[in-house]
């Protein structure tokens, strides 16, 4: 058995919209299709992002789009991924994490993150104060997981629901700082490499090597980020490809994400030290044939040794996003 064959697969979705698209609506249906679909797929979890003040995202509210999720589904796992603990109060976070798994129990997955998910004037807007930051982060995790844990003697704030449920934590980042404290806690890992791929190896090698086993996992657990567009052929994948590349482009210039259908060539859209910085940004994307496809894959696999691989995969077509999703799934067959 190959470790293709073995590895999870997972997908995070952002809920992304259309240039055509005319409200978040749409967007959120194509959510719980997606979910629907890599479900019967046999995909272990499907996760939410959280980002906000982004005219193209409509995930803002994870914990309400994962109920919507969880409701539309049967078995997959739904999470955040992730909720970024600073712009809330752990507990607000407990009591709604811990309502979905009273609700859904044995489904449900709670990945933090230590970033606003977000821009400065927005940030200051979600948290109102400047006591809510990204500086209380290992202390926040603690308090969650005592919240989300079994009541303790003289435990004078609980969560409910929440208490007791044992939803577990998941740490995400890109760099360092959460792979040492995922290491530290006994938490599963999931590297950021759909964005951030500059800091992968160091991060997971760092997790691994000073990973303590816990109550929740004992052994280290690697997740990674990796965005997918696969179709029959290799020139069409690099064609579909171009709707991401427009995205990343825009997102550089501080222009509207909204996707925009694939073009023939980028060469007009984009300068020279552009181009880079979308390729960078896209460094661990996995695009092409099926055949092309088990090829990376296969050598991600064997460099990093990865437990569960994440995808992102937002398309311009909708059919597009549910066949790339499918093929990769028939890699493992």
């Amino acid at each position: 058995m190959s470790q293709l064959d073995s590895v999870a697969l997972s997908m995070l979705e952002l809920a992304s919209m259309k240039d055509i698209d005319l409200g978040p609506a749409a967007a959120l249906e194509r959510a719980l299709k997606t979910a629907q679909h890599v479900e019967a797929l046999g995909f272990t979890r499907f996760w939410v992002a959280e980002h906000h003040n982004m005219d193209a995202i409509a995930s803002s509210a994870t914990t309400v789009l994962m109920g919507y999720l969880a409701a539309g589904t049967s078995s997959i796992r739904v999470g955040s991924g992730g909720i970024m603990l600073p712009n809330h109060p752990p507990l607000v976070v407990a009591e709604q994490i811990g309502t979905l798994a009273s609700l859904y129990p044995g489904r449900i997955d709670l990945g933090l993150g230590r970033a606003p998910g977000t821009d400065p004037m927005t940030m200051r807007a979600l948290r109102r104060t400047p006591a809510m930051s990204a500086d209380n982060f290992p202390d926040e995790v603690l308090e969650l997981q005592q919240l989300l844990g079994p009541r303790t003697p003289g435990q004078r704030i609980i969560a409910m629901p929440g208490t007791g449920s044992n939803v577990p934590i998941w740490l995400l980042g890109s760099s360092l700082f959460s792979a040492q404290l995922a290491a530290e806690l006994g938490l599963p890992y999931s590297f950021a490499s759909h964005f951030a791929p500059r800091m992968l190896m160091p991060a997971i090698e760092l997790y691994r090597s000073k990973f303590k086993p816990s109550a929740q996992l004992e052994r280290p657990y690697v997740m990674l980020g990796i965005p997918l567009v696969l179709a029959p052929t290799d020139d069409e994948a690099q064609f579909l490809a171009t709707t991401t590349y427009q995205r990343i482009l825009a997102l550089f210039r501080g222009h509207s994400m909204l996707m925009k259908p694939p073009v023939e060539s980028m060469d007009s859209l984009w300068s020279a030290s552009e181009e880079q910085g979308v390729k960078d940004f896209l460094s661990m994307a996995v695009i092409g044939s099926p055949a092309t496809a088990r090829q990376q894959l296969q050598t991600l696999l064997e460099h990093t040794q990865a437990d569960e691989l994440i995808f992102t995969c937002d398309l311009y077509e909708f059919e597009h996003r549910l066949r790339s999703l499918s093929m990769v799934a028939e890699l493992k067959s």
